[in-house]
């Protein structure tokens, strides 16, 4: 006999069922080698070597039927088994994502107790793990950028542990080559993760705002099942997974959920009395990972320029009719290309409409973007422009057409000081995101209104400032984008809107910001 039966005979499985574990591996050595890797194999088949733990939040986590999984919320709750038992039950070809490869120890190290060993692990570069049929791959992206390496490799599993340490392009970029050539084989992305410790995190509430953001106006309930497109670069939410045709081209709508859970949910943990060194936890860190509450605020950054408190107080003071008073200024700031945004900012005292949002290939140059500006200012208003690079063009056919215009170069000198009179800056940059700092201010402030959006909120909330011997410093764009992964469009408009030039040909406007610019020609 130089095989074994596909199916395992039930008077052997009898046999083997009644043996002790000693006797059970004294039978499986005394076989033929072939034999014996059979039966292992068969053995194999019929006990998973991994289960969810029954009737728990992580079973529901391990038989949902979304594209885009998040599970999380508090600490303890099985995340990371989650991942692991996906990739050795259920996928052929997984990758398992961490910000830091220093990070993905814990995760091999929970793969070698499951499996009893190291048998099939390489530990040549990040690592790489053979299953029987299966690989499973580690992969890290600490710095924008990295997230190429993984260019054009495809996988039917992708696993992002604690996911609010990436950065949105990142992860959007990595789920790209989420692909199979074999038809039978399900293809799904699995994100783990607690609450977002900072800012930077903030962009998982938006992503998934239907379960994780409180005042999303069509919420949903854990694991239900929602429905997203990208069309035209944008993503927007369809009824179901029906097809879209649009331009000529088919797209596929992903379904995406979330499910989240707490230590209680899971036994093993309740029996050690983990929960009990959460509770010992300080706030806000102690109700994020012991309750997995997103709606409690991390403490924001020493060096944070704007406050989140007080950014969310002034979109909570929003309202839609601001717009009956004169428009006061705009601001734009201009796309750099790319992904980038070209964004219009209008101002009525300090009420600020919502943000005109124009793709960088839709406003590809100085006339297109100067168009835009045109169609929507009004009552007079000047136009504050970034001049850097194309703003160049914008500023030069603006002025071109008689339009009050006013060029914003952030890298010039300046000689102001903050309201106290204390503080110098380093450059008019610094000085005007920290008049934007002093305008949020709820005690000595001004009542500004800002439009509810969450990337205008990420934007404002994410420059970090230092003190310079010249001054203090606000974090450029350009460490901003690599930081961030993306440009803070948004938060510059309104910024630039902030500034007050009096208008021409007519007094200033009681109640207006006080003057943070002066019209020059930036040129000469």
């Amino acid at each position: 006999m130089t095989g074994f039966p596909s199916t395992i005979p039930a008077v052997l499985m009898e046999r083997l069922s009644s043996m002790t574990l000693t006797e059970l591996a004294d039978y499986l050595r005394s076989l033929p080698e072939p034999l014996r890797q059979s039966l292992d194999k068969e053995l194999r088949a019929l006990t998973p070597v991994w289960v969810p733990i029954p009737g728990s939040v992580q079973q529901r986590a391990f038989e949902s039927k979304a594209d885009v999984l998040y599970f999380g919320g508090g600490a303890g709750v099985g995340k990371t088994d989650l991942v692991a038992g996906l990739a050795l039950t259920k996928h052929r070809r997984s990758i398992i994502f961490r910000r830091e490869g220093t990070q993905l120890s814990g995760i091999v190290e929970r793969l070698t107790e499951i499996l009893g060993g190291r048998d099939g692990f390489s530990g040549q570069g990040l690592g790489l793990w053979r299953v029987d049929d299966r690989v499973i791959e580690f992969g890290a992206c600490k710095d924008l950028g990295d997230e190429q390496r993984y260019m054009g490799r495809p996988h039917d599993l992708k696993a992002f542990d604690e996911v609010p340490t990436f950065l949105e392009h990142q992860f959007r970029f990595l789920c790209g080559w989420l692909r199979t050539e074999d038809p039978n084989q399900r293809c799904r992305v699995v994100c783990t993760g607690n609450p977002p410790l900072d800012s930077d995190g903030d962009w998982v509430i938006e992503f998934w705002g239907p379960w994780l953001d409180p005042r999303h106006p069509n919420k949903a309930e854990h694991g239900e099942l929602r429905w997203y497109a990208m069309v035209d670069g944008k993503e927007i939410a369809v009824p179901d997974a029906t097809p879209l045709e649009h331009k000529g081209e088919v797209i596929h709508p992903k379904s995406r959920t979330f499910i989240g859970g707490t230590v209680k949910d899971n036994p093993h943990y309740v029996r050690s009395g983990y929960a009990a060194q959460l509770q010992g936890l300080w706030e806000p860190l102690r109700s994020q990972l012991l309750y997995g509450d997103f709606t409690v605020r991390y403490t924001d950054d020493a060096r944070q320029v704007c406050p989140t408190e007080w950014v969310e107080a002034a979109m909570s003071r929003w309202t839609a009719d601001g717009s009956r008073q004169p428009m006061d200024s705009v601001g734009v700031d201009v796309a750099r290309g790319g992904k980038d945004e070209t964004i219009i900012a209008r101002r009525h005292g300090w009420w600020f409409d919502e943000l005109v949002c124009r793709p960088g290939r839709a406003t590809p140059d100085g006339p297109a973007v100067a168009g835009e500006v045109v169609a929507v200012v009004r009552d007079h208003a000047p136009v504050h422009v970034d001049i850097v690079g194309i703003g160049a063009s914008v500023y030069d056919h603006l002025k071109g057409i008689n339009v009050h215009t006013v060029g914003m170069n952030g890298a010039e000198a300046t000689e102001e000081r903050d309201a106290s009179k204390q503080m110098t800056f380093y450059n008019r940059r610094a000085l005007w995101w920290w008049r934007m700092r002093e305008a949020l201010d709820p005690v000595r402030g001004q009542s500004l209104a800002l439009p509810p959006d969450p990337k205008l909120k990420a934007d404002l909330c994410a420059p970090r400032f230092e003190v310079k011997p010249r001054g203090l410093l606000i974090e450029s764009k350009e460490d901003l984008v690599e930081r961030l992964g993306r440009s803070p469009d948004r938060g510059d408009a309104i910024v630039y809107a902030l500034n007050h030039t009096a208008k021409r040909g007519g007094p200033t406007a009681q109640g207006r910001p006080r003057s943070a610019v002066t019209e020059h020609n930036p040129f000469g």
